[in-house]
């Protein structure tokens, strides 16, 4: 291998080298342009900056209000119910094997008002008035499990 065979392998372009005098091509300015905040070493705004005026996420109105404390609950509607057999227990891991609950959510809720045509034992945590009446009223068990931790 000689210095005159060496070559630069194709599809690679080295990075911009500027401020390293006019001949480079990147000389003078350095790509920054003419004075300015920008042009000048270590200048430049924070991310967000608008110039002085007010930003724009301050500017908009902010509504409602969230709760960072809310537990996320899997409410379950008492109709979906209907799809488990006559005098069966329906727990967690039921409702994750029919596709109800996905196990993320560490509250599950039965919510609702329904006629249901079997008795079912459901365990769950929580249940609203009306879904624990019509579970009792069509002969099934309500059973709320703790929510310790």
């Amino acid at each position: 291998m000689q210095l005159h065979n060496l070559k630069k392998s194709e599809g690679q372009k080295g990075r911009k080298r500027v401020g390293r005098g006019d001949a480079s091509g990147w000389g003078k300015t350095a790509a920054k342009g003419h004075k300015g905040q920008k042009s000048r070493s270590g200048g430049g705004v924070r991310r967000g900056f608008e110039g002085g005026t007010m930003p724009y996420n301050r500017r908009i109105p902010k509504r409602g209000f969230f709760n960072k404390w809310a537990k996320a609950v899997c409410e379950i509607n008492i109709r979906y119910l209907e799809k488990f057999e006559a005098d069966s227990v329906v727990d967690l891991e039921k409702l994750i094997q029919v596709g109800l609950y996905s196990g993320k959510e560490p509250i599950v809720k039965v919510i609702g008002k329904y006629d249901l045509t079997k008795a079912l034992t459901v365990k769950v945590h929580k249940f609203t008035a009306g879904a624990k009446e019509s579970i009792e009223k069509s002969g099934g068990k309500v059973e709320e499990i703790n929510l310790d931790k």
